[in-house]
């Protein structure tokens, strides 16, 4: 099992599906790129919401995410977005989402480029 522990979104080579699947790891990003936080204009991955993303081998992907506040009224909706989004990924057969709110999410666990997109740097 290949995963991956960061503050910072991860880097493609931390998340690689089976080892060298380059390829494989950076089709799960651009998948959760496509997930938006409701309240904010920013993907889950760039907003730093996506702790760990781990193969279980067969096409099986873990993820654990936390979201920007424990009480938001849209935590399933993200989830089940997530699910979707990675679940369409080719070779992928099966997604579990975790949500895990420790550590906390903060703004330093944006990309910089989000941050500054956002006016925050």
């Amino acid at each position: 099992m290949m995963s991956m522990h960061a503050a910072a979104p991860p880097s493609p080579s931390q998340t690689a599906l089976t080892t060298g699947s380059q390829d494989a790891a950076e089709s799960v990003i651009a998948a959760l790129r496509t997930v938006y936080d409701p309240e904010i204009p920013v993907n889950v991955y760039d907003l730093g919401l996506v702790y760990r993303i781990a193969h279980e081998g067969g096409g099986a992907v873990e993820i654990d995410m936390t979201l920007t506040a424990p009480g938001c009224p849209v935590a399933s909706e993200i989830v089940r977005m997530v699910e979707d989004a990675v679940q369409a990924v080719d070779g992928v057969v099966s997604v579990k989402v975790t949500l895990v709110f420790e550590p906390p999410w903060d703004k330093s666990r944006m990309s910089e480029e989000t941050a500054l997109e956002l006016g925050l740097l």
